[in-house]
């Protein structure tokens, strides 16, 4: 893949063109007070999953409309975390195996890992069904109800997320002052919304994010998911405006900017499933500490383990 986006030297003065609608933090913050109206019911169920240096734990907390979300939840065993970590999972996926969640507990961290609602059927199994239905919408997740911020699948999404905040919280062992969020593309996308909805978040991680300027990205790239926008656009011709109008109460930059967290981002250069200026989109408006990793010439994979490795360091520097 070639370079295909904004030069470098300008990727750090770049601005989306999107604004955030009027009542965007309305619009949020009765959402969450509707999803609050329900118990968050955090239940954690103790499994034996094969490994003795570790606690695990099976999760369940009510996230938007009361639905059941599932988890992980991982520490070290017989041992308080020297932090936590809220970890959401790229597009696809679901919460999987326990042993792909383990390098924050080894770390002497603990872990929530969220399951995505509707999703883990293209590379990661998952156990959290999306009762809500939509308007036709193209195959995948990115229409789903996209003429409708209220029906938007991602309102229900980064609800959950912030529930999964609130339900680690429930554990005696969590320190208020150490939580972070973190993931990967989609994940990336859900922490940034996390972060900016959840003003107890003190650190994100946000790692070749996914969901942030629509306005740019939606027909820079031709790659999915974004492009599942364009070829249900080029169905639905008169849906254009609702559908942006939505997309913008979902618009990480939006998020990004609202966010009382440090911030890790990663960038690479050649990714054309979330092009560079996006990503940029977000982290230029983030206020406070912040701090990018650059992995010139990857695509959508970045950094990978190096980048793992940059946000042990980052964090443990944090006091995490």
């Amino acid at each position: 893949m070639p370079f295909f986006d904004k030069p470098q030297a300008e990727l750090p003065h770049y601005r989306s063109s999107s604004v955030a609608p009027a009542d965007f933090d309305s619009f949020w913050a009765a959402t969450l007070a509707e999803t609050r109206t329900h118990a968050l019911d955090a239940v954690f169920t103790p499994v034996d999953a094969g490994f003795p240096l570790f606690d695990v734990f099976d999760v369940a907390f009510s996230g938007f409309g009361g639905h059941r979300i599932k988890g992980w939840y991982i520490k070290p065993a017989g041992q308080a975390p020297t932090g936590t970590v809220i970890k959401f999972i790229g597009y696809g996926g679901g919460r999987g195996f326990v042993q792909e969640h383990l390098l924050w507990p080894s770390t002497g961290r603990a872990v929530l890992v969220m399951d995505t609602r509707g999703q883990g059927s293209s590379w990661s199994p998952s156990d959290t069904a999306d009762p809500a239905g939509s308007d036709p919408s193209h195959p995948g997740f990115m229409t789903r109800g996209i003429t409708d911020p209220k029906g938007y699948y991602y309102r229900r999404v980064f609800t959950d997320g912030v529930r999964a905040v609130e339900a680690v919280l429930t554990r005696p062992e969590t320190d208020p002052s150490k939580l972070a969020v973190v993931g990967g593309s989609q994940g990336g996308g859900i922490a940034i919304a996390v972060a900016g909805l959840e003003p107890r978040v003190r650190a994100a991680m946000p790692d070749v994010p996914f969901l942030c300027d629509f306005p740019r990205a939606v027909g820079l790239t031709s790659r999915d998911p974004y492009g599942e926008i364009v070829r249900y656009l080029a169905v639905h011709r008169h849906a254009a405006e609702a559908s942006f109008k939505t997309l913008n109460y979902f618009d990480g930059v939006h998020f990004a900017a609202r966010a009382k967290a440090a911030g890790l981002f990663s960038v690479a250069l050649m990714d054309d499933i979330c092009p560079p200026s996006t990503v940029y989109a977000a982290y230029n408006v983030w206020p406070g500490t912040k701090a990018i990793e650059t992995y010139t010439f990857n695509n959508h994979e970045g950094g990978g383990v190096f980048q793992d490795r940059a946000q042990v360091k980052w964090l443990k520097a944090l006091g995490f």
